[in-house]
C-alpha cells in the first residue's frame, strides 16, 4: 500500500471512531454554541463602554474560531495519544508499514474535518446571533488548517509525555485555557499589563488571532509585519510554528510501550 493510500486508510478509520462517539460529536459542536450565547447574546458587547467585550462583534470572531481550532485538537489527540498507549496500541503499529508521521497526519485529517465543519456552523451563528459584519476571506481556510496542524501537534506532545488519557485531558485544559485568554482573542492587548505584551508573542494561538482578525474584521489595527501585509505574514509565521510542532508531536509518538 502507498503511503497515500496508508494515510487515507487510517483517517476512514478515525473518522468512524469519532462519529461513533456520540457524546464526543455533541460536545465538540455543543461547547462552541454556549460560548456563543454566552458572550455574544447574553453579555452582549458594548462599543461606548470599558472592560470587557468593548468591542464590535466582529472583533472576537477569531475568539469564536480558537474555541475549537486550540481546545479540539488538544484535548482529542492527547487523549487519542494516551489511549493508544494504554492499550499498547503502538507496539502494534510498529509491526505495521504506516510510520508514527503518517498516523498523526491522518489524525490531523480527522480533526481538520471536525473543525471545518464546527468553524462554519460557528461563523453563521455569529453572524445570526451578534449581527458581526464579517469580511468572509479565503485566508480563513488555510488558517483554521495550519492551526490544526499546530495544535495537533502540541496535542501529540501532551498525550505523549503524561501518564494516562485524565493526564492528557488535564493537561489541555491546563494549557488551552489560559492561551485562550491570553492570545488576543478576547482579551485585547490593552487590558493586559505592558510587562506580559512579549509573552503573548510566544504564543501560536497569537498569530491566528491577529491574522483571522486582519482578514475578517475591517476594523482591525494590525501592524504589518516586514512590510508584508498582516493577514499573509501572521499566517507564514503560524505555518512555520506548525511545521515546527507536527515534527515534534510525530517525534515524541512512542514506537512502543
Amino acid at each position: 500500500m502507498s503511503r497515500m493510500g496508508r494515510v487515507r486508510a487510517e483517517t476512514s478509520a478515525g473518522w468512524r471512531s469519532f462519529v461513533r462517539r456520540r457524546t464526543a460529536v455533541f460536545f465538540t459542536f455543543f461547547f462552541p454554541v454556549i460560548l456563543i450565547v454566552i458572550f455574544g447574546v447574553l453579555v452582549r458587547t458594548d462599543p461606548a463602554g470599558g472592560g470587557l467585550f468593548t468591542e464590535p462583534p466582529a472583533y472576537y470572531v477569531p475568539g469564536y474560531l480558537a474555541v475549537v481550532v486550540l481546545f479540539t485538537p488538544l484535548s482529542r489527540m492527547g487523549s487519542e495519544v494516551a489511549r493508544h498507549r494504554e492499550g499498547s496500541r503502538f507496539e502494534k503499529l510498529a509491526t505495521t508499514p504506516l510510520t508514527r508521521a503518517e498516523w498523526l497526519l491522518a489524525q490531523t485529517a480527522v480533526n481538520a474535518a471536525i473543525i471545518g465543519l464546527a468553524s462554519l456552523l460557528i461563523l453563521g451563528l455569529v453572524i445570526a446571533l451578534t449581527g458581526a459584519n464579517i469580511a468572509f476571506s479565503p485566508l480563513l481556510v488555510p488558517y483554521v488548517l495550519v492551526g490544526v496542524v499546530c495544535f495537533c501537534g502540541v496535542g501529540a506532545m501532551l498525550g505523549s509525555y503524561t501518564d494516562s488519557q485524565d493526564g492528557a485531558v488535564a493537561a489541555s485544559n491546563g494549557i488551552g485555557l489560559p492561551l485562550l485568554f491570553l492570545s488576543e482573542t478576547f482579551v485585547s492587548p490593552e487590558l493586559l499589563p505592558g510587562w506580559f505584551g512579549p509573552l503573548v508573542n510566544l504564543s501560536p494561538l497569537t498569530y491566528f488571532a491577529r491574522g483571522v482578525r486582519a482578514a475578517t474584521y475591517s476594523g482591525a489595527e494590525t501592524a504589518a509585519v516586514a512590510g508584508v501585509d498582516p493577514a499573509l505574514a501572521n499566517l507564514g509565521i503560524l505555518a512555520v510554528l506548525a511545521v515546527l510542532a507536527f515534527a515534534l508531536g510525530a517525534r515524541s509518538i512512542p514506537q512502543t510501550d
